[in-house]
């Protein structure tokens, strides 16, 4: 006869992660589970080093699998393909309670693709972007997945309508502290006057992105320092970005303070304004009223591909949830120095600009969950609900 697991004994909970957001997201729902869950609990998979500290055992470096663009991508896909096998075999192997995915879709739903016949219950974290470009994925990913975890309150509709249960848990960007830094803190360490100009520069999280993002930063700047002529940048640095993000300034004419990741939110208290790559900390620079400028340079191979797929007339979600460009971007063909630098010199000299920025900024945050539970202990209560529930995938679905 079969018998019962113990409920004593540990849950065993397998998560991938495939960058460093998804590391964030990951870790923050490994926390949830510890908090809100009865019983011991062993985390195994692919993760980063927050993930670690919540105590994941990762399989291999999170960091080989931080590429992105279809031409940065091709050199790499034999190595790919080998931890994509490594991955799926490590959990039909350890048959956990529960198979989570967390973003990084390339790799994830091949991963989700190479278990699915598996006998444990699988959720997605962080919705696809069906509702940008390429909506047909949201049928392709159904029959992988029991349950979707999505980040924007009008993503679950578009999967539920395929057959896959999901649930708006809040954006994790609402628990990251970013409303709350300190700016007399900041600048009183760094020695700089209240009145001091400071300019926070972020030309991504990807070593790829900030090679392409630099060159053209400077030259924005330069235009800008015609106009504004004693700013001081601010530029906060993650891992494997230091080394390169270090080298520029040092050859750059600007005075500039180089900080890490745990000063980021007083600096964006303190900070005038911000020139920054698209992405999350679009959210995070929304949750810290700091008013922006959001730029993207891609691969041409890829932007070419990018301009024909994507539906959207925005790529900043704030300018997405208010469906009207709150924040200036210039992306693409777009992200061009003689055309950041004006959005950037109004922002500095116009304070009305700055203004309705930051009101905008308001709308957009309240419908990501600020003020709700937090999204990490929601994700966290999904998974034990799937869990509980028994539910295992219909081996019929393919």
């Amino acid at each position: 006869m079969h018998m019962m697991k113990p409920v004593t004994d540990p849950l065993k909970i397998f998560l991938v992660a495939g960058e460093p957001s998804g590391d964030a997201l990951a870790s923050k729902l490994m926390a949830g589970l510890k908090q809100i869950c009865d019983r011991p609990i062993s985390f195994v998979g692919v993760g980063g080093p927050l993930m670690k500290e919540e105590g994941l055992d990762s399989l291999f470096p999170m960091e080989e699998l931080t590429v992105m663009g279809v031409a940065e991508v091709l050199p790499k896909i034999p190595a790919l393909l080998k931890r994509i096998k490594q991955t799926s075999d490590a959990a039909i192997n350890c048959k956990p309670d529960m198979f989570v995915t967390i973003d990084a879709p390339d790799f994830s739903f091949r991963v989700a693709r190479k278990v699915r016949h598996a006998r444990f219950p699988k959720i997605h974290y962080v919705a696809p972007s069906v509702w940008a470009w390429r909506s047909g994925r949201a049928k392709k990913i159904a029959p992988l997945y029991d349950h979707l975890l999505t980040i924007l309150p009008f993503e679950p509709a578009y999967f539920e309508k395929v057959g896959l249960p999901a649930t708006f848990i809040g954006h994790s960007v609402i628990e990251t502290g970013a409303a709350s830094g300190n700016a007399e803190a900041f600048r009183t360490k760094h020695g700089f006057t209240s009145d001091q100009p400071l300019l926070m520069l972020l030309p991504g999280s990807r070593r790829t992105e900030v090679v392409k993002h630099l060159p053209i930063f400077k030259e924005t700047l330069d235009l800008v320092k015609s106009e504004v002529p004693e700013f001081t940048l601010v530029v906060p640095v993650i891992g494997k970005t230091t080394d390169i993000v270090e080298n520029a300034l040092n050859e750059w004419p600007f005075s500039s303070v180089v900080i890490d990741s745990s000063e980021k939110y007083d600096a964006m208290a303190a900070s005038n304004i911000a020139l920054a790559a698209s992405g999350t900390v679009g959210l995070e620079l929304a949750l810290a009223s700091l008013p922006c400028v959001i730029a993207y340079k891609m691969h041409p191979v890829t932007a070419w591909i990018a301009r024909r797929l994507i539906k959207l007339p925005y790529v900043n979600l704030v300018n997405i949830l208010e469906d009207k460009e709150v924040v200036p971007e210039h992306i693409l063909e777009n992200c061009l120095p003689e055309i950041l630098a004006p959005s950037l010199i109004r922002l500095f000299m116009d304070k009305e600009a700055r203004q309705k920025q930051v009101d905008g900024y308001a709308s957009a945050v309240k419908a990501l969950g600020v003020g709700e539970k937090a999204p990490g202990i929601r994700a966290a209560e999904v998974v034990l609900a799937t869990i509980a529930s028994g539910h295992k995938p219909d081996k019929t679905k393919e």
